[in-house]
This record gives structure tokens, C-alpha cells and sequence, in this order.
């Protein structure tokens, strides 16, 4: 009997032990599919996203194109090609799909029925096209493609048709993580013929200039738009060339007419960044994205309001503390537009009134949206038109996802109910056991409330002590939100038994815009001591070991793990710095945007009183450090140049601290590649185990 029991015991146990799910690992998060840009279909009733999927043994990913019905129900796979099909939307009849493909050899516009069926190429350019969207009146269709206007050494020196040289005589030769290859990106529009799906010869709007629209290194079609009468073409550009280029973030809206083939800027004297035109229904209004402070990449983003009958500006967002983006106008109200914005390290949707400048908040969970996409639906026992807004949002514990957001009916319908329509990751997510996410708010050294996420391993037990690591987030100016990453994913950390603490320190937005602009020229100042208060009030949990804490991060969080090797006072046992500006005045010599420098450094190290910034660089306390330190650098990084990892790494081996460096020749200010990504994964875990997990 008791050999019996003894037997359904261990059985049982067994089974217990079967059941457990797996933790993430970067294998899996590297099978995750990535859903993107999300387009409505002009009658609202189906979803057309784009997912990407990635093989590891490739080491390259894919992306194909997917619909699903705004009532839900199984996506359904339209592209099958070993090519990107990107720049997917709708025809605005709704009876065709455009999208970009190279399948012949270069990128140009392709037409598909909306099940997928009769795909058509109907360009045929000698150059890729990078971008394109259909006039309302299906008369014409714009497009992006490289000009170039340049001459290379072969050009001015034909006779060395082999030499290997860049010559240059102005600023901004290099951007992000790519050098000048002597074009510049232009705004075209060519006649097209929807029922013979034909192409015209195009037309340059920006013929002969030497000026980039949409914007590099990021911008995209949302920098460009058709006004709804087809009349115009509206675009973003920073008309400034060489040395101006480098120093200004002075973007404007120009307004391109069809007609009189003459061209305005309608924001003129606003110095800041100002982009992502959208025309309102009726042609007569636009709004667009707008920062008042010139050279100040990370100001308010206001909504700006241009009435083209009135020529006046109007900003919408006056009195809403807050930043907004991705504008989306009702398709049957000229006076409400809907857009995101942040609050509380989460991205919500929120509509505005025009006319009474009321803003009202839509959804209020813990998650960010990134997209948004709004058209209209027709009640199905009414003749009704309703407004139909679905999204794209993710949080710690999803990869993106999409949503449907109505209003309720009868006595909520005040309120606003999610559904969620994709699941893309669900099978594989079912089958991991995920972290828990904390909400903690800490009071700061100078008595404010400083929102802290604080991470759990999967398998939490309070009775147990755990390493804890201090992440340091980058921007500076970029919210700790409810972003999934797939390089700094907390899931990633938690899976390998860390608690992670990662505060919205001072610098960060969704907090306010004093809370935001803080930290310039303030970089050693108070967020530093807010990343201290946060690592300090977690470490007096009892389940934390407080002798085995660490502190990570990438760019300004690359830096802050500098200048806390060097100012931590024994807190930590382990560091890892990717991509972080150790030496100001090298880095300031080497960077390319320079306008972030001027404003978040104060200027030049050679100027006069010299900016108290260059006091705040790392290399003058490396004579502190004492702690092994782990420095991660790409070859294509121009923002922050993979020479000062190698300043930092240096100083800790002549030093004699423990230290290692793990160079990336063909990734950039990020690791792209997947195989790349996971052997990141393997060296950051290696060396944190090793320095925190003493016992292991």
C-alpha cells in the first residue's frame, strides 16, 4: 500500500512538473511574428497589417501581408514571397491592395484584390520607390524615390574611376547609421489609371533640391499627405543644407498645389520640429505635430491647427500638459480629430474638439498604443454611420497586438470597450509562464512622486533573496512605458531570476513637460539621484539581495552606467554599458546631430564660460571605478560612435577591472540581426550571472 502511494505521489509530482510552462528565452522572442502598420478599409470592415517572422538559422526575417475582419476571426495571409511587401494600404474605393515589393529585381508599387488574389506590378521605374499613397480622387498617385544631386570623387575625378574615397567640404556627412551616398530623398506624383491599373511619367515637386522629404534617418509617409479634394500635397522638410542641417531641428509643413504647381510653407517662423501634415474631410483645415523650441528635439509635441480659409494657426493643445501624435480626423466630423498621447509611462488615444478644445481621454488601461487607424461603419440594422477607431498597442507582457475601440450603448455609452481582434503571438505566449508587473510610485530626494516599475521573475517566491538590476532607460527623453522590446525585454530579465527596477527618473515624458525638460544640462544632477532612490527604496525588500545588485543601459542609459561606475558609492557588483557617450568632449567632436548636443549639453566644449555639462562626463571619474563593467558597441553607430566604448573599456583593462567588450561591425545604434540579438542575449546573461549569482 505504501509502495502504492509513494508511486501516486511521484506521479503526480511528475505531472506537476510537466505542466510547468517555459520561460522566455531569446529563441523564442525571436519567433514572435511583429505586426505593423495598421490600415482600416474605407468601408471599416477589415483590417489589412503587415507581420514579420525571422529565422534564426537565416538570420533574416520576413514580412508578408494579413487582413481580418474588424468583427474578428482568423487573420487571413494575402503574400506568401521570400521579399518584404511594406507601404501596404488600401485604394480608396476599396477594391485593391497597394503595396511595395522588389519581387522584380527593384521596389515598386504592386495592386492585389483585397482576398489576396490577381497580384499586378504597375510600376516600373528604374529606381526604388520608397514610399507611395493614392489621391483621394484615384487620379494620381504620390511617391518617394532618391535623386541624386551630388557628385561623388569618380564623378569630379573621372580618370580614377576605381578610387575609394568620400570627399567632403560641409557638416552632416554622415546621419545615424549611414553615410551620404550623395542623393536626396523627393516627393514625386504621377497620373494613374485605376481601371488599367496604369502608372504615368511622374513628377518631382522638389526638383533640383537639395533637401530630404520625409525626413531621415525615420521619417515615413506619415510626413506626406493628400489633402481630400486631391488638390494639394501636403509634406515635411527641413529646407536647411551642410553645417545648418547639422545644427537645427527647424522642420516645416509645405503645401504643394496640384494646379499652380506652386509651393508654400504654412509654418513659417516656427522653429522647432514640425511634421506629420493630416488634411481635415473637407480640404479647408490641417493639423500636424509641432515643437515650439529650436534645436530641442524632445519639446511638446502640440497640435497644431492651420485653417487654409482664414490662414491662421491655432494650437489645439495650449493647456493639455502633454504631448500628442499620430492625428487621425473623424471621416465624417470636421471638428474632431483623434491622436495618442502619453501619460503615466502608458500611451493612451484621445479625441479633441476643435472648436471648444475639449480633450477627452478614450482608453485608460495599462498598455501603449503605437497606432491608430479610424474610418466608418455602418449600424447593421440601421442607416447609421458610426466612427470605427482600432489600434495597435502592446504592453510588458505583449508584442503588439490589435484593437477595436467602441463606444458602449444604453447607459455606457459614455465609456469605451476594447476588443481585441489579432492573436498573433497567443500559442506561444500560452505556453510561457510571464513576469509580474508593479506599479510603484517613490517619493524623490527633492520630495516629488516618481513612477518605478518593478519586474518579478516568473516564478516569484517572497521567501526567497534575488539579484535585482537597475535599468537606466535611453533618449534621454523616452518613457520607461509599457513598451515590448525585443532587445531590453524585462520578460527577457525576469525569465533569468533578476527583479528589475526601471524608474521614469527625471528626463522622462508622459510626467509633464517640467518633469520632461529637467534633466538638460542636467545630465549628472537630479535623474541620477533619482536612479538611486529607486534601486535603494527596492533593495530594502527582504527578497532582495541588496550585495548582488547591477545597473544596465543603452545610450543616455549607457551613460548613466558610466557615470555611476564612477559615482555609485558600493551600491552595485556588476555594469553593462551599450552605446553610452563616456567622454563628452570626443563625443561632441564625433556625433552628427549636433543640435542635441547644443541643447542638452549647453554647447561646444571649447566655449566660452565652457558649459558645466562637460563636468558631468563619465572619463572624469573612471578613477572611481572599481566594479567589472561589460560595454556593448555597434561599427554603424554615428549618434554615439563606438569609440567611446572603446574609451571606457580601455580605462577599466589598464585599470585592471575586470571588464570585457563586445563589438558588433555591421549593427548600429541597435542589434538587428537575430543571431546577433541572441548571442547579445547570451553575453549579457553570462556576465550578470556571473558577478551577481556568486553562489551559482
Amino acid at each position: 500500500m505504501k509502495k502504492y502511494f509513494l508511486s501516486i505521489l511521484i506521479l503526480a509530482i511528475s505531472i506537476n512538473l510537466n505542466a510547468q510552462k517555459k520561460i522566455l528565452t531569446p529563441e523564442l522572442l525571436w519567433k514572435l511574428g511583429r505586426v505593423s502598420d495598421v490600415q482600416l478599409s474605407p468601408d471599416g470592415k477589415t483590417i489589412l497589417f503587415g507581420t514579420t517572422y525571422y529565422n534564426l538559422s537565416e538570420n533574416k526575417g520576413n514580412r508578408d501581408l494579413y487582413t481580418i475582419s474588424t468583427d474578428g476571426g482568423k487573420a487571413v495571409k494575402l503574400t506568401d514571397t521570400k521579399e518584404n511587401e511594406f507601404n501596404a494600404i488600401w485604394r480608396p474605393d476599396g477594391k485593391k491592395i497597394g503595396y511595395i515589393s522588389t519581387q522584380s529585381g527593384t521596389a515598386q508599387i504592386w495592386e492585389m484584390n483585397a482576398d489576396g488574389s490577381d497580384k499586378k506590378q504597375i510600376t516600373f521605374f528604374d529606381d526604388d520607390i520608397n514610399g507611395f499613397a493614392y489621391s483621394p480622387a484615384l487620379n494620381n498617385i504620390l511617391l518617394i524615390k532618391n535623386v541624386k544631386l551630388d557628385k561623388t570623387v569618380n564623378d569630379l575625378y573621372p580618370d580614377l574611376p576605381k578610387a575609394n574615397a568620400m570627399l567632403f567640404d560641409d557638416l552632416l556627412y554622415r546621419h545615424w547609421d549611414t553615410w551620404t551616398d550623395y542623393s536626396y530623398s523627393h516627393v514625386f506624383y504621377a497620373p494613374y489609371d485605376s481601371s488599367s491599373q496604369k502608372v504615368g511619367a511622374e513628377t518631382d515637386i522638389m526638383k533640383e533640391e537639395k533637401f530630404d522629404s520625409p525626413l531621415t534617418p525615420d521619417g515615413g509617409m506619415e510626413q506626406i499627405t493628400w489633402s481630400n479634394d486631391g488638390n494639394m500635397i501636403a509634406y515635411t522638410c527641413r529646407k536647411l543644407h551642410g553645417k545648418e542641417e547639422a545644427l537645427s531641428t527647424n522642420s516645416d509643413i509645405f503645401i504643394y498645389n496640384i494646379k499652380t504647381k506652386e509651393t508654400k510653407n504654412i509654418s513659417n517662423g516656427m522653429p522647432g520640429y514640425d511634421q506629420d501634415p493630416v488634411f481635415s474631410p473637407d480640404s479647408k483645415k490641417i493639423v500636424w505635430s509641432s515643437m515650439k523650441t529650436a534645436g530641442f528635439e524632445s519639446d511638446k509635441k502640440r497640435i497644431m491647427l492651420y485653417d487654409f480659409v482664414s490662414g491662421q494657426h491655432t494650437d489645439l493643445s495650449e493647456k493639455f500638459d502633454q504631448s500628442s501624435s499620430n492625428f487621425r480626423w473623424d471621416p465624417i466630423d470636421n471638428n474632431t480629430i483623434y491622436f495618442i498621447s502619453g501619460i503615466n509611462a502608458t500611451y493612451q488615444i484621445y479625441s479633441i474638439n476643435i472648436v471648444s478644445k475639449k480633450i477627452t481621454q478614450i482608453t485608460k488601461e495599462r498598455f501603449d498604443y503605437t497606432e491608430l487607424a479610424v474610418a466608418t461603419e455602418k449600424a447593421s440594422k440601421s442607416k447609421k454611420v458610426n466612427t470605427l477607431i482600432v489600434g495597435a498597442k502592446m504592453s510588458m507582457c505583449m508584442p503588439t497586438e490589435i484593437f477595436k475601440i467602441q463606444s458602449g450603448i444604453g447607459k455606457t455609452k459614455d465609456k469605451f470597450i476594447e476588443t481585441q481582434l489579432s492573436f498573433t503571438n497567443k500559442s506561444i505566449l500560452d505556453s510561457i509562464k510571464l513576469a509580474t508587473i508593479e506599479e510603484r510610485w517613490i517619493t524623490t530626494t527633492d520630495n516629488k512622486k516618481m513612477l518605478v516599475w518593478v519586474i518579478y521573475p516568473p516564478y516569484f517566491d517572497k521567501a526567497k533573496k534575488y539579484p535585482a538590476l537597475l535599468y537606466c532607460q535611453g533618449g534621454p527623453q523616452s518613457a520607461v512605458s509599457q513598451f515590448f522590446s525585443y532587445r531590453w525585454n524585462f520578460q527577457m530579465m525576469a525569465a533569468n531570476d533578476y527583479i528589475i527596477v526601471a524608474p521614469n527618473r527625471r528626463g522622462l515624458p508622459t510626467f509633464g513637460q517640467e518633469w520632461n525638460d529637467q534633466i538638460s544640462l542636467d545630465y549628472g544632477g537630479q535623474n541620477m539621484k533619482d536612479y538611486l532612490t529607486a534601486i535603494d527604496s527596492v533593495s530594502k525588500e527582504p527578497f532582495v539581495d541588496k550585495n548582488n545588485l547591477g545597473a544596465i543601459g543603452a545610450s543616455y542609459g549607457g551613460y548613466s552606467v558610466y557615470w555611476l561606475a564612477g559615482n555609485h558609492n558600493k551600491r552595485f557588483k556588476a555594469f553593462i554599458a551599450h552605446c553610452g557617450m563616456f567622454n563628452f568632449e570626443s563625443w561632441y567632436g564625433s556625433t552628427e546631430e549636433l543640435w542635441f548636443a547644443n541643447h542638452d549639453l549647453g554647447g561646444a566644449y571649447w566655449k566660452k564660460p565652457r558649459p558645466k555639462s562637460y563636468d558631468f562626463s563619465p572619463h572624469n571619474f573612471v578613477g572611481n571605478w572599481d566594479t567589472p563593467i561589460l560595454v556593448i558597441e555597434g561599427g554603424n553607430d554615428f549618434r554615439i560612435p563606438y569609440t567611446q566604448g572603446m574609451e571606457a573599456y580601455d580605462a577599466a583593462q589598464i585599470q585592471g577591472i575586470p571588464s570585457k567588450f563586445l563589438y558588433f561591425p555591421e549593427e548600429t545604434h541597435f542589434i538587428l540581426k537575430p543571431q546577433n540579438s541572441v548571442l547579445w542575449q547570451r553575453v549579457f546573461f553570462e556576465w550578470l550571472d556571473k558577478w551577481l549569482k556568486p553562489s551559482k
